[in-house]
C-alpha cells in the first residue's frame, strides 16, 4: 500500500551527502536506546532530514541492513510532521541477533517521541 503524500520519503526528507552526516556528528548531541543512536542537529529548513546508518558489522547480509533501513524510514515518515527542523541520523549502534519487526519498530518509535519531546522543550 503506497503512502499518503503527506508521508513520503521525499528526497529533500533524506541525508545524502558525506558533510551533512559529518555536520550532524559533529555538533554532539544525542540520544541512545538498546540498539540505536540517534544523533540531530538543527537544520534551519523546512522540515526534519534522515540519514541511516547501518554497518556491515553489526548485521552482514544486505537483505536484513535493508528491513531495518525501511523500518527506520516507515518510523521517520510516521513522524516527521512532529519532529523539530532537524538532520537526524539513526545508526545501528550494536549488532542484532534476530530481527524483530514489530520490537524494532516500536524502539524506534519510543526514540523518535523522546526526541521530538525533549528537543521540543529546549533540553537536547
Amino acid at each position: 500500500m503506497p503512502a499518503s503524500s503527506g508521508r513520503r520519503f521525499k528526497p529533500n526528507h533524506r541525508l545524502r551527502k558525506a558533510d551533512d552526516f559529518d555536520a550532524v556528528f559533529a555538533f554532539r548531541r544525542r540520544l541512545s536506546s538498546p540498539h540505536f543512536q540517534l544523533s540531530y542537529r538543527p537544520n534551519g529548513g523546512r522540515s526534519a532530514r534522515l540519514g541511516l546508518v547501518v554497518a556491515k558489522k553489526h548485521v552482514v547480509r544486505a537483505v536484513a541492513r535493508n528491513r531495518i533501513k525501511r523500518i527506520c524510514r516507515e518510523s521517520f515518515r510516521s513522524f516527521r510532521e512532529s519532529l523539530p527542523r532537524c538532520d537526524i541520523v539513526l545508526r545501528l549502534s550494536s549488532p542484532l541477533q534476530r530481527i524483530d519487526t514489530a520490537m524494532l519498530r516500536s524502539e524506534i518509535d519510543a526514540l523518535m517521541a523522546r526526541f521530538s519531546e525533549n528537543v521540543s522543550r529546549g533540553s537536547g
